[in-house]
């Protein structure tokens, strides 16, 4: 895996890493968004001919990736799941019993339907619309809201699968997942692969990082 490189964000050190996961060096936590699991099933059942494969290599990953930062603590700033249960989900459950060490919490996502009662006997702490940790929010989507920068909290969030487009001599370009801080929030990448992109718009004072073949680059 290629070395992640590191943002400093209100004075607290966060590892970007190429696998679309931040690590929070202070609180020793792995912070991922819309990891979609189950999507693959929900997709077969619809008659599509989606493999598994796809699911398996996202749990893989994140598993690498729990291994490799040891965090205490996985945060989930929403759609850990697509949507109702199916049987990928037993796989996940046998997969979260393989590191009861780390403690997993899930701000829920527009796709998080399943009943609270799933979550617990998962293991799963679940904050309905986010999660505070000193000066920073969890939440599933930022919105104009709570991005006035009226208070001193930063936030994290996802849901909009955020990306960038780089361009080449001519009018070739390229669209990549990314990494995306603006002044008081910043979008995660999707943590899934099976996803597609919404392209940012990078304004003055914004930074953004490039996911690009395994190492993330700042735009």
């Amino acid at each position: 895996m290629s070395t992640p490189i590191h943002h400093i964000i209100h004075n607290n050190t966060f590892w970007l890493s190429p696998q679309r996961c931040l690590y929070w060096e202070e609180a020793q936590a792995l912070i991922v968004s819309d990891l979609h699991l189950g999507k693959t099933g929900h997709f077969r059942r619809q008659g599509i001919a989606v493999p598994q494969a796809v699911y398996k290599e996202d749990l893989q990953c994140l598993f690498s990736q729990i291994q490799y930062y040891k965090p205490k603590q996985l945060i989930i700033v929403g759609d850990l799941f697509h949507s109702k249960e199916n049987r990928e989900l037993d796989l996940f459950i046998r997969w979260r019993n393989d590191i009861p060490q780390v403690d997993v919490h899930l701000v829920k996502g527009n796709h998080d339907i399943l009943k609270n009662e799933w979550y617990s006997n998962a293991n799963i702490g679940i904050s309905q619309e986010q999660l505070c940790i000193d000066q920073f929010i969890f939440t599933h989507e930022a919105t104009a809201a709570n991005c006035t920068g009226n208070n001193q909290s930063y936030i994290f969030s996802g849901h909009i699968h955020p990306g960038v487009s780089i361009h080449g001599l001519g009018r070739q370009s390229l669209t990549f997942p990314c990494y995306f801080f603006g002044e008081w929030y910043a979008v995660l990448p999707a943590f899934s692969k099976f996803t597609g992109v919404k392209v940012m718009h990078k304004s003055k004072g914004d930074h953004v990082f490039a996911i690009v073949n395994q190492s993330v680059m700042k735009v």
